[in-house]
């Protein structure tokens, strides 16, 4: 078993644990193996040890190293997104998970309307109120999801955040447990076009609190792939 494929069932390994101690089906939790600044090969390479979703954050790293990964894999854009690169997405990614403007998805919802497709998308929310993270604020993620649930070609599907950096797992948990609780309080406004089955939250350092906490998706790459050295 080479490094990355001991490395995943190590990951999913701990996910099943965390499922088991909340009484959660390990079944409900996807792994994003969070491939930027790797190269094509260690892509493909996790792909033949059985990973098949893969997260990129840069729009000119994904356009250089999409035709190049062979495999049928899923893409998922976890980066922030200006709207002027959504076009060059168009078509290659399943799932964006930082959406937090109306501006964006409507662009979003233009390139996709010209390939008569749809998308789906996540609402990033700024749980923090971070200064330096993207993300809608709390309180107006209500207006939000009524402004884009109307668009036609993208599919509201759940939210997404990124929690203040600790080193304790435990200080991030209030964080995953707020974004839970929005997405219950979206869920029950049972508006057309919007379903929050989606709970992309938890990284390398912290997925174990965010799967007791909720997490659907869960954004790993230093512990399947190892330390990022440069961008590519």
């Amino acid at each position: 078993m080479n490094n990355i494929a001991a490395n995943l069932a190590k990951i999913h390994d701990r996910i099943d644990k965390a499922c088991l101690k909340t009484g959660r089906n390990p079944e409900e939790v996807r792994l994003i193996a969070v491939s930027k600044v790797k190269p094509a090969e260690l892509i493909e390479e996790a792909f033949n040890s059985g990973q098949i979703l893969f997260g990129e954050s840069y729009v000119q790293e994904f356009r250089n190293k999409e035709p190049l990964v062979k495999a049928s894999v899923q893409w998922h854009f976890i980066g922030g997104l200006q709207s002027n690169k959504v076009k060059y997405l168009r078509g290659k990614v399943a799932v964006i998970h930082s959406v937090d403007r109306i501006s964006l998805a409507e662009e979003i919802d233009r390139q996709w309307g010209k390939i008569d497709s749809s998308v789906e998308i996540l609402l990033q929310v700024n749980v923090a109120d971070e200064a330096s993270k993207s993300g809608c604020a709390p309180e107006n993620l209500e207006n939000l999801v009524r402004s884009i649930a109307p668009l036609s070609n993208l599919r509201i599907k759940g939210l997404m955040c990124l929690p203040p950096h600790s080193d304790d797992p435990e200080q991030v948990r209030p964080f995953f447990r707020q974004l839970c609780e929005l997405s219950a309080q979206i869920n029950k406004l049972h508006l057309p076009g919007v379903s929050m089955t989606e709970l992309s939250m938890g990284m390398s350092g912290d997925f174990e609190v965010a799967v007791e906490e909720g997490a659907t998706l869960v954004r790993v790459g230093t512990a399947i792939f190892g330390a990022r050295i440069k961008k590519v």
